[in-house]
């Protein structure tokens, strides 16, 4: 059973301040046993990885067998049917034209001194991906991490997924070669991600890693951070529905059960005006989970974490939507387009009761990988954006330099930086020679 708040009780502050800072995250301590897992693959390479690889995948491997062979890959992918194919082309032919559209353009300019300034965008030159297997194995997550980077120009990418016993995904393999991936590795866990980080004799180092992954996966990121960049550190998948009574409470239950079906810790929230009309979505809910396939991971979800809140109006819906700042928001309500307009915090909307958060995860266009557990009110979704970098543009004249130089100098000076304003006498003094 929800938790079934209303703005108009009493307790409700306090209580909506503990569901906000629920913890949701089963993240053991394994800080330390990852620092012990990275030291050995900067230590020991390729031997550590074959090693741990069939400790916890029971896979055994050579530095021959780690990557994908080109017949492997052919192979996979033939085994994928025609439907599905066709379903993840068109995904990915979506995923590629949103992305085209967020490439920032270079500038250069010359100010009102003679001085040219600008700035300039390069793609990283390798990025890494990660990709769960097992269960959780998405080619969808592939398509997201993929595509973006190689619209934004990084010139090799490379995935590492895990086939524990030696079971791969066709789904997975045939969506790397969609979006572009130029290398395939079978294997995972924070070894991976520190092979991805550091390098070793067979797998060459990347510049940034990306992807979701388990608590071991998450703590590698942290610590190679630095030494690689990163996307993020996502926690469980969420959604928020905004939904007034004039919905099928059968739709808004199954949206909140698309999230609720992800993991135990994912967290489901309806916001609604009528008390009603969130009853009748809890009993849809109810109803729908006698026969859902993943029921058992669904109920505990939506039992824990799940939440229905009764607003006075819409006005208290988008300020609590604020507060909360969810990974996805569905705003089903007369007024759909007006209330977007209004949220400042989300990290993904779908606009309107006929736009299921679903499609956002699979064929919408824009990117599923997006931030959770509050970080939207800082940080935003995977983009092309993660896989370029700015490099800014200077250049001074002699006239530029003796109208901005000498307030460089005094500045210099004042922060006992004796050489840095130096730098700049010596080139005023030049262009002051008789």
């Amino acid at each position: 059973m929800p938790q079934f708040l209303a703005t108009t009780d009493t307790d409700f502050e306090a209580r909506f301040v503990a569901l906000l800072g629920a913890k949701r995250e089963d993240s053991p301590d394994v800080d330390a046993v990852v620092a012990d897992i990275i030291a050995d693959i900067r230590a020991r390479g390729d031997a550590a990885v074959i090693d741990l690889t069939a400790k916890f995948d029971r896979l055994d491997l050579t530095p021959e067998t780690m990557r994908f062979s080109p017949a492997e890959i052919d192979a996979e992918c033939a085994l994928v049917s025609d439907e599905d194919r066709a379903a993840l082309e068109l995904a990915a032919k979506r995923i590629r034209a949103y992305h085209s559209r967020q490439m920032p353009a270079d500038e250069m300019w010359t100010d009102e001194v003679g001085a040219t300034l600008g700035w300039r965008w390069t793609p990283v030159s390798a990025a890494g991906l990660y990709v769960p297997g097992g269960l959780a194995s998405y080619p969808s997550s592939v398509l997201m991490n993929a595509i973006p980077a190689k619209v934004a120009g990084v010139g090799r990418l490379a995935i590492v997924v895990p086939t524990p016993d030696g079971i791969s995904n066709p789904l997975v393999v045939l969506a790397a070669q969609i979006a572009g991936v130029d290398e395939i590795y079978r294997i995972g866990g924070a070894q991976a991600i520190a092979a991805l980080a550091y390098g070793t004799d067979t797998i060459a180092p990347v510049d940034k890693i990306t992807g979701p992954g388990n608590a071991f996966v998450a703590a590698a990121k942290r610590r190679v951070f630095g030494k690689v960049g990163i996307d993020m550190i996502a926690g469980p998948s969420e959604i928020l529905v905004i939904a007034d009574s004039d919905n099928d409470p059968d739709w808004i239950a199954l949206d909140l059960l698309s999230q609720a079906e992800h993991d135990e810790s994912a967290q489901s929230l309806l916001i609604t005006d009528s008390a009603d009309f969130g009853r009748a979505v809890a009993a849809a809910v109810d109803k729908r989970l006698e026969t859902l396939e993943r029921r058992a991971i669904a109920g505990k979800s939506w039992a824990d974490f799940g939440a229905v809140i009764t607003v006075r109006d819409m006005d208290e819906a988008v300020t609590l939507s604020d507060r909360i700042a969810p990974e996805h928001l569905e705003l089903c309500t007369a007024d759909a387009d007006g209330l977007a307009a209004r949220v400042t915090h989300a990290g993904a909307i779908f606009i309107g009761g006929w736009t299921p958060e679903a499609i956002g995860d699979y064929i919408g266009g824009p990117n599923h990988v997006l931030p959770t557990a509050r970080s939207a009110r800082f940080s935003s979704g995977l983009s092309v954006m993660d896989f370029i970098k700015r490099t800014t543009m200077a250049r001074m004249t002699p006239e530029a330099l003796a109208a901005i130089g000498p307030s460089a100098e005094r500045l210099a000076t004042s922060e006992s930086l004796q050489a840095h304003g130096l730098s700049v006498r010596a080139r005023l003094d030049r262009i002051n020679q008789p």
